[in-house]
């Protein structure tokens, strides 16, 4: 697992005092850096391997300003050209918000998806979920 602290800045609060939602797929894609590597090790985006097929954020709990926050991303599944990436907000020992990513290995001349090769899955299995 990986895992990232944080610390929530003011601009990231809504008129609630809460941490907005629009804030959380923000992070996690910020998060994802170190599974990016694994495809594209500089991370120039001209060399860039992978699509975002889906997203989707469960909220749980409140997050707050000023409260430093851990982020943990995990693999939790891989198939043949896609893989899916959990990762949780936690603040105060309570897991707040969890979202899941769907990416694609991705060819973008050819414009279609691409087989994980072996060296790829075998990094992505070095933080699979048990």
């Amino acid at each position: 697992m990986l895992t990232e602290k944080i610390m929530p800045r003011f601009s990231e609060t809504d008129v609630l005092g809460h941490i907005n939602n629009t804030v959380l797929p923000v992070w996690f894609e910020a998060a994802r850096a170190p599974i990016f590597k694994i495809f594209t090790p500089d991370l120039n985006p001209r060399n860039w391997k992978l699509i975002v097929a889906k997203v989707e954020v469960t909220f749980k709990g409140e997050l707050f300003y000023g409260q430093e926050v851990e982020l943990k991303t995990m693999i939790e599944k891989v198939g043949n050209s896609s893989f899916v990436i959990l990762q949780q907000a936690w603040q105060h020992a309570e897991c707040c918000a969890e979202g899941r990513t769907t990416m694609v290995r991705y060819d973008f001349a050819a414009k279609a998806s691409q087989s994980l090769d072996e060296r790829e899955r075998t990094a992505l299995s070095e933080y699979l979920v048990k």
